[in-house]
């Protein structure tokens, strides 16, 4: 693609050097850059794209955007400067990858908890309705059996029109987009073409970046003004949460039409008749488009709530109400997200992502209904994020399990013990026979497992499918599933530890 055609969109720009150049690439990052590249400078938390473009020319790039100078670049390196490189990103990848949301419907999924599980749902019903349907988010992005790995729930914007080029060459109708806080913010959804967003719900996370519920309720607001404001945006949909109160704020800030979905209270497709069982949950729901009996092989009023934003939005999308009731009955759930390990045994072992004090509680309420015998709680609260949560989480565990072992979850630059004592904090109103601390992840899992009894249950939370391990520098390879069949296997071989009675 000749350089003039990405460039000729931007109204501020000072170019210095030919726009006839071929860009072969673009990308923010320089180690990324290959001959022919487009670098563009975006200025970051920690570092600061301008301070690697001549990393960027080394690795091949023929021209560089910028908002500020630059040290003297070679004559056969082009210039753009720009006010804003972050502002001007999308606009550059949209032309470079031809637009690739123009040629999809796509559907954003935004909320603290369920974005992963509903997308996933969404992208079931679709798929199984015969349109082809990619999925975005926190474990990769996918594509028929075209899989890649996602860094960030939300890629940055490059990788993001990338991806989305890339469903339009396998093929794609439709494209599922986990929608987080932290890309909305950044700017990353900036110029996707959305024709369905949804909400899922509002609670307590990621004030380590927003600071205050309010700030990170009106980073959410974004997503919904974005539909736009046009009559063609009139006919976009917000699908919304009828059981949150942050729903009727986003009601008014978006044209698009909205349709509703809860339990609790009114709304236009509603679930009533809820019953969480051993092998899944039943319900009844109730739509504009008919009634019905559903089965999910899920647990929890939360993947009910899942279920009816999925079940909405495939409504919106002409799936009929059987096809949608076929779909998420055979719907197995989403790796890390309560998800049962096989263990062979007389108790039960489940591992879960919830990494907050909604989800963690939803977790834990929803094993409680199912769990004959006592339910022994691994968690742990992660190093560089929301410190007002910990707290929180640590009575919510101590509160809905029998027993408690606290541990490290990842880490990063924070010291352990400093994370743990801000958790036992949380802990005043409960007795000291109910929990105790083990700082190696590991060793705590392992003491779940010897600790569990006939019909017991153990639920090990905060990771769910994260298979590595990061504590200061040091990154290790390990996933909580495999050290509960690891623990497994010691006990088999003899490899035990004495144990008190719960």
């Amino acid at each position: 693609m000749i350089l003039k055609s990405l460039t000729e969109q931007l109204i501020l720009k000072t170019i210095t050097g030919s726009t006839s150049v071929e860009i072969t690439n673009l990308d923010t990052d320089s180690r990324e850059i290959r001959p022919g590249g487009l670098f563009v400078c975006v200025p970051g938390f920690q570092v600061d794209g301008h301070d690697y473009a001549r990393h960027a020319i080394r690795n091949g790039a023929v021209a560089i955007v910028a908002e500020r100078e630059l040290p003297v670049l070679p004559g056969n390196v082009t210039r753009i400067t720009v006010p804003d490189t972050r502002r001007i990103l999308p606009i550059l990848a949209n032309a470079f990858f031809e637009d690739p949301t123009q040629r999809l419907k796509l559907i954003g999924i935004t909320g603290t908890n369920g974005k992963t599980t509903t997308t996933h749902m969404v992208e079931k019903i679709l798929n199984d309705a015969h349109r082809k349907t990619g999925i975005i988010g926190t474990l990769y992005m996918k594509i028929g059996d075209h899989i890649e790995k996602t860094l960030n729930t939300t890629p940055d914007t490059i990788q993001l029109q990338r991806c989305f080029h890339t469903m339009v060459t396998h093929g794609g109708a439709y494209a599922v987009l986990e929608v987080s806080s932290h890309g909305l913010d950044m700017g990353r959804v900036r110029g996707c073409d959305f024709q369905t967003v949804v909400f899922t719900n509002l609670s307590h996370d990621h004030l380590d970046f927003h600071q205050n519920m309010e700030s990170y309720r009106n980073t959410k607001e974004l997503l919904f003004a974005q539909l736009g404001n046009s009559n063609r945006d009139m006919l976009k949909r917000a699908v919304l949460n009828a059981d949150d109160e942050a729903s009727s704020y986003y009601a008014k800030r978006t044209s698009a039409q909205i349709v509703t979905y809860g339990i609790r209270n009114e709304a236009d497709v509603r679930a009533t008749q809820i019953q969480n069982m051993r092998e899944g949950c039943t319900f009844h729901v109730e739509t504009p488009w008919g009634n019905g009996d559903f089965s999910l092989k899920v647990h929890g009023v939360h993947n009910v709530y899942n279920a009816l934003a999925a079940m909405t939005t495939c409504l919106l999308e002409g799936v009929t109400l059987e096809e949608i009731r076929r779909s998420l009955h055979q719907f197995a759930g989403v790796h890390g997200r309560f998800q049962e390990i096989e263990t062979g045994r007389r108790f039960h072992v489940v591992v879960d992502y919830a990494h907050n004090p909604s989800g963690l509680k939803a977790t834990l309420q929803s094993a409680k209904e199912i769990t004959l015998g006592k339910m022994i709680c691994v968690m742990g609260c992660r190093g560089e994020r929301d410190r007002l949560k910990r707290p929180l989480m640590a009575d919510i565990a101590a509160s809905y399990s029998d027993y408690v072992l606290f541990t490290t979850d990842n880490s990063f630059s924070e010291d352990p013990e400093q994370i743990m004592a801000e958790m036992l904090g949380g802990l005043t109103s409960h007795e000291a026979g109910n929990w105790e601390v083990i700082l190696n992840r590991k060793e705590a899992i392992q003491r779940a497992v010897e600790l569990a009894g006939d019909e017991d249950r153990i639920i090990i939370t905060g990771r769910g499918h994260e298979t590595h391990y990061v504590a200061g520098s040091q990154i290790e390879s390990f996933s909580d599933e495999d050290m509960v069949l690891r623990s497994l296997q010691d006990m088999e071989h003899g490899i035990q530890m004495m144990t008190p009675e719960l």
